[in-house]
């Protein structure tokens, strides 16, 4: 007999809280149940805060159920305020479009929306054009605004001033499933913890206008252990558009998450079994590192394919284990007797001479893994082992220079 995607789910730590869990345990022990999770399109690309949410999307869907991928054409016109310490920019509708395009071509990595298997919709199509009066006078009735101050997502804004458009913002999600619950029978909503608030304003207004069952379901957040969201770096969000994180640098985020972190986001993160995940969990020390790997090329190959994690995971041995030295190496060419201030700049590793030479003076920069300690040094034939340097930025970025 099938196991139960629920056991799946809480087995690998994705659920936080359910509005009905007994029902809802109920409900997924057969296929054929429509969920949907909504993503508002801030961005031109998702990032790896959503991906949690794409697996799960996943694992429902092969276990026989139907994902709607809510686009928030018509919601990312408000923003949604959890988590917000201000209001979002307001975008244009161009921008917004561009951005729902944008997400449809990375879901179709890990879900499946061939034959109807999953479907999206962007609630621009029924959010944009409401009637403000119908809409309110529908809707309005079955919402305490009493209840609604005491949600965290409008509590933490309080403090320092919440718009009526925000305010709003609860309205306009729960009105998503009430909507998907009458056009595509749709009667479970997933989404973040962060969710949870404008969750249940979707379940309780189906519940009263329907008189219909309705639930609510939220997963974990993706929180390293000491509780603050992963998927930040120095450069920003880690995202899925290999144009804005390169897959090289994807890898290497997740094959350097700390010792604590690489179970869980294995768990969520991956399909490795749990079997092996429990076997990676006994590892202590430097063999840690194995798990780290692991989890580094299974993300990365769910994310952009087995040959191009093949690439950065062989790129990464030559680079870190094999003394510094790849064929995929981003390069650049150089002429010897040239300045290699000019060169760190040609070659993309600083933006200006200026911030070169503050590196080089910090001791930051090598050429074949010697500290540059001259700041006007200029490139010698002696550098060049058959015709190839290797200039590195700090630990972890290098960069090959090969004769002209």
């Amino acid at each position: 007999m099938e196991r139960n995607v629920f056991d799946i789910l809480e087995e690998r730590g994705y659920i936080s809280q359910a509005t009905h869990k007994d029902e809802i345990y109920e409900l997924l022990s057969k296929p054929g149940v429509s969920f949907y999770i909504g993503f508002d399109p801030t961005a031109d690309s998702l990032h790896v805060g959503h991906f949690v949410q794409m697996m799960v999307m996943s694992y429902m869907q092969k276990a026989g159920h139907r994902p709607i991928a809510l686009m928030g054409g018509g919601t990312a016109m408000i923003g949604d305020p959890s988590g917000r310490s201000d209001m979002r920019q307001m975008m244009t509708i161009e921008t917004i479009d561009h951005n729902v395009e944008c997400f449809k071509k990375q879901m179709g990595k890990v879900v499946d929306f061939s034959d109807d298997k999953a479907i999206i919709v962007n609630n621009g199509d029924w959010l944009r054009n409401l009637n403000f009066m119908d809409f309110m006078r529908d809707i309005g009735p079955h919402f305490s605004v009493n209840k609604m101050l005491t949600a965290e997502c409008y509590k933490q804004r309080l403090e320092k001033g919440l718009t009526f458009l925000e305010f709003t913002y609860m309205l306009m999600q729960s009105y998503d499933f009430y909507y998907l619950n009458k056009e595509y029978d749709c009667c479970l909503e997933l989404g973040g913890d962060d969710q949870w608030s404008n969750i249940i304003g979707g379940v309780e207004l189906i519940r009263r206008k329907e008189q219909k069952p309705a639930y609510g379901l939220t997963f974990t957040l993706l929180t390293n252990s000491e509780g603050k969201k992963m998927g930040k770096t120095a450069k920003g969000a880690v995202w899925l558009d290999p144009n804005k994180t390169s897959p090289f640098d994807f890898y290497q985020y997740w094959r350097n998450v700390d010792d604590a972190d690489v179970i869980k986001c294995m768990k969520l993160l991956t399909f490795v079994s749990m079997d092996e995940i429990n076997e990676y969990a006994k590892l202590t020390d430097a063999a840690i590192n194995e798990a780290k790997k692991r989890l580094a090329y299974e993300v990365t190959k769910i994310v952009h394919g087995e040959e191009i994690a093949d690439q950065v995971k062989k790129q990464t041995e030559d680079i870190f284990e094999n003394g510094g030295r790849s064929d995929d190496m981003k390069t650049t060419e150089v002429t010897v007797g040239t300045c290699l201030t000019d060169v760190l700049v040609d070659a993309g590793l600083f933006k200006s001479k200026g911030e070169a030479k503050r590196m080089i003076q910090q001791k930051g920069v090598y050429l074949n893994d010697v500290v540059v300690e001259d700041l006007f040094y200029n490139l010698t034939e002696a550098d060049f082992k058959d015709g190839e340097a290797i200039v590195r930025k700090g630990k972890k970025v290098y960069h090959r220079l090969l004769v002209k």
